[in-house]
């Protein structure tokens, strides 16, 4: 395992996280294989886990905290998200900061995710949803500096909605933050072209989550692909999404080099942008975190293949399915 500074915290992060997203909130999941996979992970170096209150209500929250506590010998960094008072993904241009983030909300969250955890304290508090606008009133950073100057977080992080990389290019620039999670990918390549030069200038790490853009990128996918009823990935790749996305999938499939798999190549791909801090797969069983580790040890992609790869960026749009 390879490992990265984090921005100005200057935290050692493995350079291939964990997304416990997939613990949580997605249909097939088991406890007792969460866990062995999460201490597999430990064992061949990964350091940084990413969860959420939004993860099943805290549970995930509660597997982090487990882990933790089973390898008190090792520093382990935890990233968990204050879930919006609205409850509702992403936000949008007219959702208020009472809306989403108002400072009793955000003092309640915090304490409620330590407690799931049995943490004393994160590493990274980041906000789930997130509008620059938010930045104008300045009850945000007065509250989240008081609950950092307590120690129940030690850095700040923002979690940027689906393709919108421009919507944290002033949340980065307000050197209120330390870290900014977004979406970066083969197809999802927009956050190089403002966001990831304001977060060299200002010293901003970067996780990179989506690697696989939701499963499309592991070409796996079919357009018949569905999933059992209650699984998120329902709604998000609804037959305009998925159509389109196992077509340029399957364009990418003649590139993937002899002896790698195409998840291989996206997480490598993502590997070549130094801007990058950290990536957070999801990896729910044993087999994806010894695959995804090893893109860590694999070196860089062939100079012509990322610049092939770079051709497949796809520029979108929110929409109602996105989230």
């Amino acid at each position: 395992m390879n490992y990265r500074k984090f921005g100005r915290t200057n935290w050692d992060v493995s350079e291939i996280g964990y997304g416990m997203w997939g613990m949580a909130g997605w249909t097939g999941s088991d406890d007792g294989e969460s866990m062995e996979s999460l201490q597999l992970a430990v064992n061949k170096g990964c350091n940084f886990f990413d969860t959420a209150w939004g993860y099943g209500a805290g549970k995930s929250e509660g597997l982090l905290g487990k882990l933790v506590r089973a390898n008190a010998d090792k520093k382990l960094y935890t990233a968990t998200k204050i879930p919006p008072r609205n409850f509702k993904w992403p936000s949008k241009r007219e959702y208020s900061l009472d809306d989403c983030f108002p400072p009793d909300h955000i003092e309640e969250y915090v304490e409620k995710s330590l407690a799931n955890a049995g943490l004393d304290s994160y590493d990274l508090m980041q906000f789930h949803t997130w509008e620059d606008s938010w930045l104008e009133d300045d009850r945000l950073l007065r509250k989240m500096t008081d609950l950092k100057s307590k120690g129940l977080f030690h850095a700040i992080g923002v979690s940027i909605n689906r393709w919108e990389p421009w919507n944290g290019l002033k949340a980065v620039k307000s050197g209120m933050i330390d870290s900014v999670q977004v979406i970066y990918n083969i197809f999802d390549q927009n956050p190089g072209d403002e966001l990831f030069p304001a977060c060299r200038e200002y010293d901003v790490a970067v996780i990179a989550r989506v690697p696989f853009d939701e499963g499309s990128l592991t070409g796996n996918l079919t357009k018949d692909s569905r999933w059992p009823e209650g699984d998120w990935r329902n709604t998000y790749f609804v037959a305009e999404n998925l159509d389109a996305s196992v077509e340029r999938a399957e364009r990418l499939k003649p590139l993937v080099p002899e002896g790698m798999t195409m998840a291989e190549m996206a997480l490598r791909f993502i590997l070549a942008e130094p801007t990058v801090s950290t990536i957070i797969p999801g990896m729910r069983k044993t087999h994806h975190v010894k695959s995804n580790m090893a893109a860590s040890d694999a070196g860089p992609l062939d100079a012509s293949l990322l610049e092939e790869l770079r051709k497949h960026r796809w520029d979108r749009e929110p929409t109602e399915w996105s989230q």
